[in-house]
C-alpha cells in the first residue's frame, strides 16, 4: 500500500497515464461487447462500431503505456541523451558479457576499466593495497586504514554516476595544512572506514555511492607492506621508497608473505572466462597482489583466458632497459611461468616528440624482443593500442576490444 500511494504522490506524471491506461482498457471491453451482440438486424452497425471502439482503446494503451514509460525515464535519467532502447539494450547486453577479472593498480589499472565496462557489467578488480606514500601512504599512517587511492580510481574508473561525483572523488585540494594533497575520494573511503569499522565494508559501500559496474576488492584486508631486495644485495622497504633507489631490482615481496585474500576474489577468479594481469607498474602495482600466495594459485588453476599487457614504456627505477621478455621472466621468476597464456604488447610508434619527453625522464619504449619471447613459449599478441597526447598511455577502448575479441575467439 505505501508503494501505491507512492505511485499516486502528486507531481509524478504517472496517475495520468494509468487513467489513459484503464480508459482504453474499457473501451476494448466495449467494442468487444458491441461487436459480440449479435442482433441480426444491427448486426452489420454493432461490428462497425464495435471494431472502432476496440481500435480507439488500443490507441489509448499504447499511448498510456508510451507516455507512462517515458515519464519514469524523464525521472529516473533526466540527462541521458541517448534513446531508451539503446540504454536497454547496452544494459542487457552488458549484464550477459563474459566475466573479467583484473588485476593490478595504478593508472594504468583504471585507464583499461573505462574501456572494458562498456562491453560487460560482469568485471571484478583486485587492486593492490601495498601503497605507502602520497595521501594514501598518510591515511595509512595517520588512520590505520588501509591506502585507499588505487581503489578509489578503479571504483571511479567503473562508475555509472554524474561526471560532477566523478570529479569529486578525483578532486584534491591544493591547500591547508592538514588537506593539502589529499584527494576527497580518499577522504571518503577513509571516513566510511571509521563509520563502519571496515575497510572493505567501506570500498562496497563507496561502490554503491557511485553505481560501479561490477566490484572492486582490495588484494588483501591485511597490513601489507612492500619490499625490494637489489642486485648488489640492498634491501628496499616501502612501495614509495623503490623506484627512487638507483640499482637492478632482484625481488620484491611482501610482509606478512602469509597475507590472505578476499574469498570474493578467489570465487571470482573461479568463476572467471578471462584474468587480466596489469597494465602498471610491475613490480609496484601488479606483484603485490600475485604475492598473495593464494590469489597466484587461483590464477593459475583457471581455467579462464590468462593475459598480461605488457607496459608500453620503461619505468625509471623499476624497469629501465626492460624488454617485453624481461617483464614476463619478472613475473615466472616471483610466480612461476603457469601464471599467464598471453602477452598483449603494443607495436604503434611512439611520436619523436613524446619519445624525446620520455627520454629526459629516463624512460623509452619497451622493445619487444622476439627470440626470447619464443624460447619463453608464450603466446604474443601485437595490437596498436596508444593514446599519444601529453602522454603515452594505453588507449582504454582499444584495450578492451581485442580482450573482448581474445574472449570470444576462446569460446
Amino acid at each position: 500500500m505505501n508503494k501505491l500511494r507512492l505511485m499516486l504522490y502528486p507531481g509524478l506524471k504517472f496517475k495520468r497515464w494509468v487513467f489513459v491506461i484503464i480508459s482504453g482498457v474499457i473501451l476494448i471491453s466495449l467494442g468487444v461487447s458491441m461487436a459480440l451482440n449479435l442482433n441480426e438486424l444491427n448486426l452489420l452497425r454493432y461490428e462497425v462500431i464495435g471494431f472502432l471502439l476496440v481500435l480507439a482503446g488500443i490507441y489509448v494503451v499504447g499511448l498510456g503505456i508510451r507516455r507512462m514509460i517515458i515519464s519514469i525515464y524523464d525521472a529516473l535519467l533526466p540527462d541521458k541523451n541517448a534513446e531508451l532502447i539503446e540504454l536497454l539494450y547496452q544494459e542487457r547486453y552488458r549484464r550477459k558479457g563474459p566475466k573479467i577479472v583484473v588485476v593490478g593498480g595504478g593508472t594504468g589499472l583504471s585507464t583499461m576499466l573505462r574501456g572494458i565496462k562498456k562491453f560487460t557489467n560482469n568485471i571484478t578488480a583486485i587492486v593492490t593495497v601495498a601503497d605507502d606514500g602520497g595521501s594514501s601512504g598518510a591515511l595509512r599512517d595517520e588512520l590505520g586504514i588501509l591506502p585507499p587511492g588505487d581503489i578509489r580510481n578503479c571504483l571511479v574508473a567503473l562508475a555509472d554516476t554524474e561526471p560532477l561525483m566523478e570529479k569529486l572523488f578525483q578532486y584534491r585540494f591544493s591547500d591547508g595544512e592538514d588537506l593539502k594533497g589529499h584527494s576527497f575520494g580518499n577522504l571518503f573511503i577513509a571516513t566510511m572506514t571509521e563509520v563502519l569499522g571496515d575497510f572493505d565494508k567501506a570500498v562496497k559501500e563507496s561502490s554503491k555511492v557511485l553505481a560501479i559496474k561490477g566490484q572492486v576488492l582490495p588484494s588483501t584486508l591485511e597490513d601489507v607492506r612492500l619490499s625490494a631486495r637489489l642486485k648488489s644485495g640492498e634491501l628496499i622497504k616501502g612501495e614509495s621508497q623503490i623506484p627512487k633507489v638507483e640499482g637492478k631490482i632482484e625481488e620484491v615481496f611482501i610482509n606478512p608473505e602469509n597475507s590472505k585474500p578476499l574469498p570474493e576474489a578467489l570465487t571470482a577468479l573461479k568463476e572467471a572466462d578471462a584474468i587480466i594481469l596489469g597494465p602498471g607498474s610491475l613490480y609496484t602495482s601488479l606483484l603485490p597482489n600475485l604475492l598473495v600466495k593464494e590469489l597466484s594459485k587461483a590464477i593459475k588453476s583457471s581455467e579462464a583466458l590468462k593475459l598480461y599487457i605488457c607496459n608500453v614504456m620503461t619505468q625509471f627505477g623499476e624497469t629501465d632497459d626492460y624488454t617485453v621478455s624481461d617483464h614476463v621472466q619478472t613475473l615466472y621468476d616471483h610466480v612461476g611461468d603457469d601464471i599467464i597464456d598471453y602477452v598483449l604488447v603494443n607495436n604503434e610508434e611512439v611520436d619523436s616528440d613524446l619519445l624525446f619527453k620520455y627520454a629526459k625522464e629516463g624512460a623509452k619504449p619497451v622493445e619487444i624482443d622476439w627470440d626470447k619471447l619464443e624460447e619463453l613459449d608464450i603466446e604474443v599478441i601485437e595490437e596498436s593500442l596508444i593514446n599519444q597526447s601529453d602522454l603515452v598511455r594505453h588507449n582504454p577502448d582499444k584495450l578492451a576490444k581485442v580482450i573482448i575479441d581474445l574472449i570470444l575467439e576462446r569460446r
